[in-house]
């Protein structure tokens, strides 16, 4: 009587246990997780699911939707365009392929330059003959022997297509206070001559078959310590140029629809320019949003005057469309040095000395890394890299003021190196897509563990988590009801993708 009494309680217990484990692994979260790190994995898909008892968590909130994303991409540059023409058509093609197919990182936001800038070959402008008011003599000329070629095979390359805004660093030293390539204003009769100069790039782009998305009014307008093509604007001198001359001419000639990004420098400058950009909606009119620098600092995001520029304008874009390893001569074949607090900027040696300590020794990709996370988690929506392509000098640079970038090549002997900088790139631009939305989440870990998330439009969900510290990391990541328990090496990166729920 005893056995048989037992018996069917043991069964009910043995079958609950059964339904309870089924609906335990019916929650475990579905990822797949790319990976790369300072041991040698370059976007490698990983399995990492960690058996740890002590785990960092995070929380994703996907109903809370935050900013729109823009893209992510680099500038094509004279330098870039130049070395791409001096490599074998096997290894241009490569790089091409690997910056704009979807195979590679897929970049779908761009910038180039108007008229020459510090990485071009040589100084020039598109409107080179003196007090040519009507610009009958504009022409685009020095732009199609290196860099239309490079922007086209990039075009053709990129199945989704890709956005492309310019900046100018000087306009043609005529038009200019100081008659120079830097340094100097704009003068004011020439206002409008400026703003035709702008029309009249578009145009001769759209014959070239290239579309311009949009514009930044000027390449830091604080200047760059007279060193290279500059041009100097205050806040509202620039706000002046766009509501009353460059916005009006833009509509006037049918390109109303070309975005127009005002400032353009460093993120600590911030407040002066959003508040003479957004002052009243006359003067907002014409801007469609901000554009920022990291130079200010190695590792600082400066989040504060971030949450300011979007509080003063939520409906404004808000774009990184520059940064660089800067006054470096990049490694070559070495991944370890992008690794390695080995690095340092031009403050490190030329900043005043109350402020150099916002420029340690760092190493690069923890500066990309964490600023592309920081920004996206203060309202950023698009971050555009400088030069795609460098030689082994940094290179070429008229001024010699050497940086590194995410490709590195050798044109005498056609080699090409893959930095740890390009899968850096590619962890944001590859899976992060146009139009997706950053969510909300919520994470224990500390601030040199860095996470943050955005929803595709296609329902996907890309996490990217960065661990900066030399010791690996367990964490949980949850959605809704389901937790999946992964684990993260050392000084590594990893996107982690959950399929779309659609």
């Amino acid at each position: 009587m005893k056995l048989f009494k037992t018996y069917p309680l043991f069964i009910l217990v043995i079958t609950v246990m059964a339904c309870t484990k089924e609906k335990e692994q019916s929650k475990t979260l579905q990822v797949d997780v790319y990976e790369t790190s300072a041991s040698g994995n370059k976007l490698t898909a990983v399995q990492t699911i960690s058996e740890a008892d002590t785990l960092e968590k995070i929380t994703l909130f996907p109903e809370k939707e935050l900013q729109t994303i823009t893209g992510f991409g680099g500038a094509f540059t004279e330098s870039s365009a130049y070395l791409l023409n001096r490599l074998s058509k096997k290894n241009r093609d490569t790089i091409i392929q690997a910056y704009f197919s979807k195979e590679g990182a897929n970049y779908s936001l761009t910038r180039t330059h108007m008229n020459s800038c510090d990485f071009s070959l040589s100084q020039y402008s598109y409107a080179p003959v003196e007090d040519d008011m009507e610009l009958e003599h504009f022409t685009i000329q020095e732009d199609k022997e290196d860099l239309i070629p490079m922007i086209k095979d990039a075009m053709a390359a990129s199945e989704d297509g890709f956005k492309i805004f310019a900046s100018p660093w000087t306009a043609s030293p005529w038009m200019k206070d100081n008659n120079e390539w830097v340094g100097g204003k704009l003068l004011p009769k020439y206002y409008d001559t400026w703003a035709l100069f702008f029309s009249k790039y578009v145009d001769a782009y759209k014959a070239e078959g290239i579309d311009i998305w949009g514009f930044t009014v000027e390449n830091e307008p604080h200047g760059n310590g007279n060193n290279w093509e500059s041009m100097h604007y205050t806040p509202d001198e620039m706000t002046n140029f766009v509501q009353n001359h460059l916005g009006p001419k833009l509509e006037t000639d049918g390109h109303g629809d070309k975005i127009i990004l005002g400032y353009d420098q460093n993120r600590a400058g911030l407040k002066e320019w959003v508040d003479s950009m957004y002052a009243t909606e006359e003067t907002s009119k014409y801007f469609d949003g901000t554009a920022i620098h990291w130079y200010e600092s190695t590792y600082e995001v400066f989040p504060e005057e971030l949450q300011y520029a979007h509080n003063k304008a939520p409906n404004k874009l808000l774009i990184e469309t520059e940064g660089c390893i800067d006054s470096e001569v990049p490694a070559w074949k070495d991944d370890m040095w992008y690794w390695s607090k080995k690095s340092t900027d031009w403050g490190y040696d030329w900043r005043e000395e109350e402020k150099k300590y916002l420029h340690p020794k760092y190493a690069p990709v923890n500066r990309y890394a964490r600023d592309i996370i920081g920004c996206l988690n203060n309202w950023v929506d698009g971050w555009v890299d400088w030069n795609m392509v460098l030689d082994t000098q940094g290179g070429p640079n008229w001024f010699k003021n050497w940086c590194a970038a995410p490709v590195i090549v050798d044109p005498e002997k056609d080699e090409v190196y893959f930095t740890p900088l390009y899968y850096t790139m590619a962890h944001f631009s590859k899976y992060i897509r146009p139009g997706a939305k950053v969510i909300a989440l919520e994470s224990t870990a500390d601030k040199k563990f860095m996470v943050t998330a955005a929803k595709n439009p296609d329902g996907s969900i890309a996490v990217v988590v960065f661990n900066e510290e030399p010791q690996a990391r367990d964490f949980s990541l949850t959605l809704k009801e389901e937790t999946v328990n992964l684990h993260i090496e050392g000084q590594a990166l990893q996107t982690i993708m959950i399929p779309s729920r659609k």
